[in-house]
């Protein structure tokens, strides 16, 4: 007896790793900004160090608790590895819990030898995600104009880009360039927003820009000085005794987007160092789920039924 049950727990984990798609992001061989190298996947303690073929994994509610909203979650890394988990998939079971469908980003890292131009790579692979997510919005039972970025340090930069910047980067003219790449919300969690001294993450600016990127690409690549009045609204999160990232990283962008009379909210919490995440947020920190899922509401992203 013992025996069966072991062995319909395993089909049934079987079960639902199949059932979580992976979408590549571009048709093979046709991928901008690549030199055609022959690079492969790297994969080492739940951290993905290269990746050979962008792509988004897909995490959906029940019919039941679906809200009829998407997010892309960008995890960090440092632009040096991904997070996938603590910064993707946990994220990601996170908005399903509260209706949104869910896609992880696995994006180029700019470190990598196949890139011809370093510091657009990942902004390629995030446009295009979100032009995906668009066009697939009838399939997974979300509204199109309901898509939203949730991007955590590095990957909070590469979300608040996605945000800012109004040239399209995506280059391959198919069946999904006529759709927006602009995300309709913004949630950043320990964002890195600014690549200059002294407030900078020093080791995302290198790693994106280079050792010796001249001042016009750091200014260029600061996120917060590319705030437009397009820019979509935005909820910011971090923690004060973040050494990693300071947190006048999120105030910067707050102000630039108020500035600008975007609608913006900012969180800076007492404790929760680096990259808050899901179960160790100490004290008010743990109040950044349920403040997410009210500003959801407020803002109008779903409606309680």
């Amino acid at each position: 007896m013992k025996k069966q049950i072991l062995f319909f727990a395993a089909i049934m984990f079987c079960t639902i790793l199949h059932a979580q798609q992976v979408i590549s992001l571009w048709e093979k061989g046709k991928m901008p900004n690549s030199k055609g190298l022959p690079v492969t996947d790297s994969i080492a303690n739940e951290r993905q160090y290269v990746v050979a073929s962008p792509n988004i994994e897909v995490y959906t509610p029940s019919k039941e608790e679906n809200r009829g909203f998407a997010v892309l979650v960008i995890p960090g890394g440092g632009y040096a590895r991904l997070a996938y988990v603590v910064s993707g998939s946990q994220i990601a079971k996170y908005i399903n819990s509260i209706g949104g469908t869910a896609f992880v980003l696995k994006y180029r890292l700019p470190v990598s030898p196949d890139l011809k131009q370093r510091e657009i790579g990942p902004l390629q692979d995030g446009q295009r995600a979100i032009k995906m997510i668009r066009s697939l919005a009838a399939r997974y039972g979300y509204a199109s104009n309901k898509i939203g970025v949730f991007g955590t340090s590095s990957g909070g930069h590469l979300a608040s880009s996605l945000g800012v910047y109004t040239e399209d980067f995506t280059e391959v003219k198919d069946s999904l360039y006529s759709y927006s790449y602009k995300p309709d919300f913004l949630v950043l969690l320990s964002p890195v927003i600014t690549l200059a001294d002294p407030y900078a993450h020093k080791g995302s600016r290198e790693n994106l820009l280079g050792k010796n990127a001249s001042p016009e690409l750091v200014n260029r690549f600061s996120t917060y000085l590319q705030v437009t009045p397009q820019t979509p609204p935005t909820l910011l999160f971090h923690a004060n005794d973040d050494k990693s990232v300071p947190s006048l990283n999120s105030v910067f962008f707050y102000t630039a987007l108020r500035e600008k009379g975007v609608d913006a909210s900012l969180h800076i919490f007492p404790h929760g160092a680096h990259a808050i995440n899901l179960t160790k947020s100490p004290g008010t920190t743990a109040l950044w789920m349920p403040i997410l899922d009210c500003w959801l509401r407020e803002m109008g992203i779903y409606d309680v039924k």
